[in-house]
């Protein structure tokens, strides 16, 4: 079968792919597309080059197809895919951030996802939001619900023999004689 997608690859973009191959940076998809440009500018077919690297035919005919119709750069890239789009936009992430991070509604020690969720909901933010949603979001972050900054933990505890606290220490490591190392550890409080 005659392939109506001919791959007539410039010195330039040759010389450009062969750099992509090379360098090792990019993405395994996109070297596997400059590989089938280039099989393809050397006259394979589109079987030959599926077999070749082990892609499926319609990969290679869309790649080629690609070249063709919008350059180089459209074939090697990917097309955005659909999907749905984000429940939480950079401001209402923001907040919820910064309202998980504030002190936990009286009767509660911390805050929850779902209390979380509710209160978004409540402030009228969104008009739903699942805790599964919260959860991703606060995950993106460095934040901890938890830390000693919010309340939900004191900072050390008292015990009988004084405060105790945990701590990042140096001290020398038994495996490797004089290497020193960081390790956590609880240590009396003066």
């Amino acid at each position: 079968m005659a392939n109506k997608y001919i791959v007539d690859l410039t010195a330039d973009e040759q010389e450009e792919l062969c750099h992509l191959i090379k360098q090792g940076k990019p993405s395994a998809r996109k070297v596997a597309r400059a590989h089938m440009l280039l099989h393809a500018a050397e006259g394979a077919t589109d079987e030959e080059i599926a077999a070749t690297l082990r892609v499926g035919f319609s990969t290679v005919h869309r790649t080629r197809q690609r070249f063709v119709e919008e350059g180089l750069a459209s074939a090697l890239t990917e097309r955005r895919r659909p999907g749905t789009r984000q429940k939480l936009d950079g401001k209402q992430e923001a907040f919820l951030v910064a309202l998980a991070c504030s002190t936990p509604p009286t009767g509660r020690k911390r805050w929850t996802m779902q209390l979380l969720a509710d209160r978004l909901v409540a402030l009228q933010l969104v008009e739903a939001v699942s805790d599964e949603t919260v959860r991703r979001v606060l995950k993106k972050t460095t934040s901890s619900r938890g830390s000693a900054k919010n309340g939900a933990f004191p900072a050390s505890v008292l015990t009988l023999s004084g405060t105790w606290r945990m701590c990042w220490i140096c001290m020398p490591s038994r495996m490797m004689g004089g290497v020193r190392k960081s390790v956590l550890r609880k240590v009396l409080c003066n």
